[in-house]
Order: structure tokens, then sequence, then C-alpha cells
């Protein structure tokens, strides 16, 4: 299951796609956004969220 990023709560500050391993996060229009199809699911981004705007979807 891929993680996915509230577009209300983020920020656009980039810290979790500097931390994913397949970089499947990209900056979206407002927020960052995640390739729910390349996500591997390893959560790495989840604990560099100042906002905890990302979870499993």
């Amino acid at each position: 299951m891929a993680h996915k990023i509230n577009a209300e709560l983020c920020t656009s500050c980039g810290l979790c796609a500097g931390e994913c391993p397949v970089e499947c996060i990209s900056e979206g229009e407002g927020s960052y956004v995640i390739d729910a199809a390349a996500c591997v699911d390893c959560g790495a981004c989840v604990p560099v969220c100042p906002v905890e705007a990302i979870s499993a979807e």
C-alpha cells in the first residue's frame, strides 16, 4: 500500500522528496505528491515531514 500526502497539510518544503529512495515524490500544484505506482511503501518520507502530512493510503 502506497503512502499519500495530504495536500491541505503539505507546506511544499520538499523534505520528503529528498528522503525517497525510489524518487517517487515530486512537486505538484500546491503540494508534493507521491506516485502510488512507484512507491515501495518503505515509509522513509513519513518521519521527515514536519507537519505530519504523509500517511499510508
